[in-house]
């Protein structure tokens, strides 16, 4: 993340970048099913799970639970990898021993049937 990024004192990102991560994991997993981007209907479920920080590296990743005629139920996670450690310098950096997790989600994305080129 950023400096950009952060929103809040502290350094702190604002929770909506993580659900930006998980659009462009979501538009990736349609192409790869559809062939077209699709349109993210809604999430079902959204849990920020720890806070993230301008400096943090964050990795989302996201699968396809389930596909209907035209819907895609995906989940997703972000996890931390890489923290910031300006306590030690401001170029300094520590890879996590765990990743950390910060965000899970759920949503429905929707490829229209005229739109799918069947890459399933």
């Amino acid at each position: 993340m950023s400096s950009h990024d952060a929103h809040y004192g502290g350094n702190l990102v604002d929770g909506a970048r993580m659900l930006g991560l998980f659009g462009d994991v979501a538009t990736e997993l349609c192409i790869r099913a559809d062939g077209d981007e699709g349109l993210f209907r809604a999430y079902d479920s959204v849990e920020f799970l720890a806070p993230v920080y301008a400096g943090d590296f964050i990795e989302a990743e996201g699968e396809i639970i389930s596909a209907g005629n035209t819907s895609r139920k995906m989940r997703f996670e972000a996890r931390k990898v890489i923290r910031p450690r300006t306590d030690v310098n401001d170029s300094a950096a520590d890879l996590l021993p765990e990743p950390v997790v910060v965000c899970r989600a759920s949503g429905t994305c929707v490829v229209p049937k005229d739109k799918q080129r069947g890459q399933r």
